[in-house]
């Protein structure tokens, strides 16, 4: 048998880079049995193949470098067994985050094919459940730039870096809306979901009765859906009891095709 194994047969018989070997070296994890000194290659012996073996099957549980160089400072049972309840406290945390973002993903596809089938330019009477939003009072003319409230409003509730494709409303108040001004919006808003954050300024919009429109096109293209809205109002004698909701589902944070838009408008009421 073989004395001494060089870098490049070391790498090839554990499947390891010749790269990683030497970082091993450098950082004092594994370190050659020695190193040539007009050469400067390195050489292996059969008796560090175990230790390179744990490191292997260690790293592939995911246990960070740092925590091999103390284990193997100071090898122990109970200093693995230590490690490794560790390491197995920290997979039940990352499965826990996956299985948030999975959430996340499934909540957020399910919108979007919602919003890309739905009826378009038809009204509907809905029952919605109470449901919460980061809000920051705020007026927008609209034309403006929607993008500086929105930073402001992530920023004062202390929202991570959460996606919110599909989760930023607007609201024009009961008064405007009685008046007819459909271009002055009062409130801006992010629709949270249960693996959000609590927000500083969390408001709940209450369970009740909306009438609903969806249309092919954004903010600028609503005020006649909203009059469309209060023709139907007006015909089936309700009453408007609160600010709208008026949501880009699929808008320029998404395609690059502004034929295929889609904005719902969200009008609370009461039957008379």
């Amino acid at each position: 048998m073989k004395d001494f194994f060089t870098i490049g047969e070391v790498a090839r018989l554990f499947n390891i880079k010749i790269a990683t070997l030497r970082y091993y070296d450098d950082i004092g994890l594994l370190k050659p049995q020695y190193i040539n000194e007009q050469t400067h290659y390195r050489y292996y012996t059969t008796q560090q193949f175990e230790r390179l073996n744990s490191i292997k099957y260690l790293r592939t549980l995911g246990m960070p470098i740092h925590k091999l160089l103390d284990f193997f400072n100071d090898r122990d049972i109970d200093n693995l067994m230590s490690m490794l309840h560790a390491e197995k406290l920290e997979i039940v945390r990352k499965k826990q985050e996956l299985e948030k973002i999975e959430q996340k993903i499934s909540r957020r596809l399910r919108q979007f094919e919602d919003a890309m089938t739905t009826p378009l330019d038809t009204i509907f009477e809905v029952e919605l459940p109470a449901w919460q939003v980061a809000y920051l009072r705020r007026e927008y003319v609209l034309g403006d730039d929607i993008e500086y409230p929105v930073s402001e409003l992530i920023e004062n509730n202390g929202i991570d870096g959460d996606v919110f494709l599909g989760k930023i409303g607007i609201s024009i108040s009961v008064s405007d809306l009685k008046d007819n001004r459909f271009d002055r919006y009062s409130s801006i808003f992010m629709i949270l979901e249960e693996e959000d954050r609590m927000a500083a300024s969390e408001v709940t919009f209450p369970a009740r009765e909306y009438l609903r429109i969806r249309f092919k096109g954004s903010h600028l293209d609503a005020a006649n859906y909203y009059k469309k809205l209060f023709s139907y109002m007006k015909e089936h004698h309700y009453e408007l009891v609160d600010d709208s909701i008026e949501i880009a589902l699929i808008d320029y944070g998404i395609t690059n095709d502004i034929e295929k838009y889609v904005t719902e408008i969200l009008l609370p009421y009461v039957r008379l």
